[in-house]
C-alpha cells in the first residue's frame, strides 16, 4: 500500500510530487530546500541558515509521522558547491549522532530556485525494523 503525507508545518510541492509517501514500512520524504513553509520564501543568509531550514523541513514531515532523525536509514545531500560540504556535514552531524543513515553528498550544476542545499531522507517505521 502506498500512502500520500502531507503536513502544512513544511513546504507544499512546488511541482507534481509529494512532500512524502509511506510505502512497505518506509517513508520516502522529498527533496527539501531551505524555503520557509510559512512564508513561502527562500532563506538565506548563507549556507548554515539554508541547512538548517532544511533539516526543520524534514523534521516537520517526519514528525507527521510521529517519526525522528532515528529513524532515517539513507540520505541524500545535494548542494550547488562542494565548498559548502564541511559546514554542512556539521550541521549534518548535529542531527545524526548516534547511528548515522547512510549517505550520499554530490555537486549539482543547479537546484530548484537556485538555492544552494536540497536534502532528501528515506526512514523506517519502528515496526517495520
Amino acid at each position: 500500500m502506498k500512502a500520500v503525507i502531507a503536513t502544512d508545518k513544511a513546504p507544499q510541492a512546488i511541482g507534481p510530487y509529494s512532500q512524502a509517501i509511506r510505502a512497505n514500512g518506509f517513508l520516502f520524504v522529498s527533496g527539501q530546500i531551505p524555503l520557509d513553509p510559512f512564508t513561502g520564501q527562500i532563506v538565506y543568509g548563507g549556507i548554515g541558515m539554508q541547512t538548517m531550514q532544511v533539516f526543520a523541513n524534514l523534521k516537520a514531515i517526519l514528525e507527521k509521522e510521529r517519526l525522528t532523525f532515528a529513524n532515517v536509514v539513507k540520505a541524500t545531500v545535494f548542494l550547488a558547491d562542494m565548498n559548502d560540504f564541511a559546514e554542512v556535514n556539521k550541521l549534518y552531524g548535529g542531527y545524526f549522532t548516534e547511528d548515522p543513515p547512510a549517505r550520499a553528498c554530490v555537486e549539482v550544476s543547479r537546484l530548484p530556485r537556485d538555492v544552494s542545499v536540497e536534502i532528501e531522507v528515506i526512514a523506517v517505521y519502528p515496526s517495520a525494523t
